[in-house]
């Protein structure tokens, strides 16, 4: 089993930043890819970024290219993402995902899934 946990969300003006992290432990060997979703309130959950655990590739959804940055630090056993430029429809909980054989978007193929934190931009 891997357990993820989250933190960093808060409340951020219109234009601010904010960085969250998501920390894995337990079986953290069997981690292929780790990913950033977010729900808003009455929508579905959907994609935001992936990174490959070793490799470094990465993946953004359209809606935050250019304003969002995953990163991971190996040693560490933990994902990162960047937020810049940040938009009152960027509001949602925000989640980190762990899966054991791919790099992908769709959070049907994640294993794992940490808690969730609150991220919420004022206009």
């Amino acid at each position: 089993q891997v357990q993820l946990v989250e933190s960093g969300g808060g409340l951020v003006q219109a234009g601010g930043s904010l960085r969250l992290s998501c920390a894995a432990s337990g079986r953290t060997f069997s981690i292929y890819a780790m990913a950033w979703f977010r729900q808003a309130p009455g929508k579905e959950r959907e994609f935001v970024a992936a990174i490959n655990w070793s490799g470094g590739n990465t993946v953004y959804a359209d809606s935050v290219k250019g304003r969002f940055t995953i990163s991971s630090d190996n040693a560490k056993n933990t994902v990162y993402l960047q937020m810049n430029s940040l938009k009152p429809e960027d509001t949602a909980v925000y989640y980190c995902a762990a899966d054991k054989s791919f790099l992908t978007t769709h959070p049907i193929q994640y294993d794992y899934w940490g808690q969730g934190t609150q991220v919420t931009v004022s206009s």
